[in-house]
């Protein structure tokens, strides 16, 4: 990778570009061609060799295993019916009261994000509350912010919870008992203060409204019910694996596939409808995200931004924990925490931190991207099930909101995890 000043200029322009058009999708094209041009731009115009592009793609491999694997089994569930069940489930336990409703939605919420992920909350629970919603007689937006915002907020429960979370820990992922003890309270303290805002901010639209006590309940198949055990079983084996300190990728996938398989062969179903249903398009938006990042360790920006890190803690671990926290989660809503938590792990990965600092780095960029509607791949996904349900919501009034509801819980985490 070339050193001078100029070809490094000319480098960081093009990741910023391409970061750029990842966020704001020129043109409408997907996220992942933006990051692939970027990254391809880097080896064609020779300011990457192709060697260390392919060693980028390669420190991917754990997360492109579990994002395989945690998106076919929740294409197989919405396929299934699962989570329709489980929406119209919550409407018909709120009996006939919107603040139950909420809260209901909000619990089913925070569930399969600590399972599933959070991207599986945005991409499969959003269509599902908003059909539960619509047939219950309820503006489905003050129900749907939901999920937009404890996708974040609970997605550092688990390893599992958050692609992210590979990302920043990559190799150095903690056990499951040190994970509990690094973030159960900071999770705990932003699950609670993200419903708390966010029942405060929705208030009034939840009085001025009423619901019907009981919608058509759609009825479990085998297939629904075998998913649902799947999905228990890839629980034990993930929170099992990281018990023992094992990388979640591969057992992800296994599982994944394996529900998948045994679902379709009995229910005598062809693979493709979910294999179709899945976003392939977030490999190469990973990979290229992954490339783009190693550009960046090879013209020294991770080990500059080392070099600060490690100044600031040398005067004072609690001081560098509280202003990485809040700079990554402030920083995640500019550039998106992908990018952020890639570069962040570099810097993390790049000499031996404090726990309490990596915890702030981690919280930073899974719970900081509840800001705004660019600050993660959720959320995005979040705006798509949306936009395919003809609902529109702006950069400015999710600002609004996310302003009101992020704070606190970030604030709330960080104090939890740098006691």
């Amino acid at each position: 990778m070339p050193t001078a000043p100029h070809d490094a200029i000319w480098a960081w322009s093009m990741i910023a570009a391409a970061t750029a058009g990842v966020i704001t999708r020129p043109f409408r094209l997907p996220e992942a061609i933006w990051a692939v041009i970027g990254a391809s731009a880097l080896v064609v115009l020779g300011f990457m060799p192709w060697q260390d592009a392919l060693t980028g793609i390669a420190k991917g491999v754990d997360v492109y295993l579990f994002l395989i694997g945690m998106m076919l089994i929740a294409e197989l569930a919405r396929l299934e019916g699962l989570f329709d069940y489980l929406a119209a489930f919550a409407v018909e336990h709120a009996g006939g009261s919107p603040q139950r409703l909420f809260l209901l939605i909000f619990l089913v919420g925070t569930a399969v994000t600590v399972l599933l992920s959070n991207d599986a909350t945005a991409i499969v629970l959003t269509p599902a509350v908003y059909a539960a919603t619509r047939a219950a007689g309820a503006k489905p937006l003050p129900y749907l912010f939901v999920c937009a915002f404890i996708a974040n907020a609970a997605s550092f429960v688990l390893p599992i919870s958050n692609p992210a979370n590979l990302v920043v820990f990559g190799a150095r992922m903690p056990g499951l008992t040190e994970w509990l003890r690094l973030f159960a309270m900071p999770s705990a303290a932003a699950i609670v203060l993200t419903y708390v805002v966010l029942r405060l901010t929705q208030h009034r639209a939840l009085k001025e409204e009423t619901i019907a006590r009981s919608v058509p309940h759609p009825k479990l198949g085998r297939g629904g019910k075998l998913t649902a055990a799947g999905i228990i079983a890839i629980g034990v084996v993930l929170v099992t694996a990281s018990a023992l300190d094992k990388q979640l990728g591969l057992p992800t996938f296994i599982c994944g596939v394996v529900t998948s398989a045994i679902v379709l062969l009995l229910s005598r179903q062809s693979a493709l409808p979910v294999l179709k249903g899945v976003s392939w398009s977030v490999l190469p938006l990973v990979g290229g995200l992954f490339v783009m990042v190693e550009a960046l360790i090879k013209t020294g920006v991770i080990g500059q931004l080392s070099a600060l890190l490690h100044e600031a803690v040398a005067q004072s671990v609690p001081k560098a924990a509280w202003s990485v926290g809040i700079a990554t989660g402030i920083a995640t809503n500019i550039a998106n925490n992908l990018p952020i938590g890639l570069v962040a792990g570099s810097v993390a990965a790049s000499d031996h931190l404090p726990a309490t600092v990596v915890s702030a780095i981690l919280i930073g960029v899974d719970l900081g991207p509840n800001l705004s509607v660019t600050g993660s791949l959720a959320t995005i996904l979040w705006l798509v099930a949306l936009r395919r349900e003809k609902i529109e919501v702006g950069a400015w009034r999710f600002l609004k909101l996310g302003m009101l509801v992020t704070p606190p819980a970030l604030i709330a985490a960080l104090a939890a995890a740098i006691r």
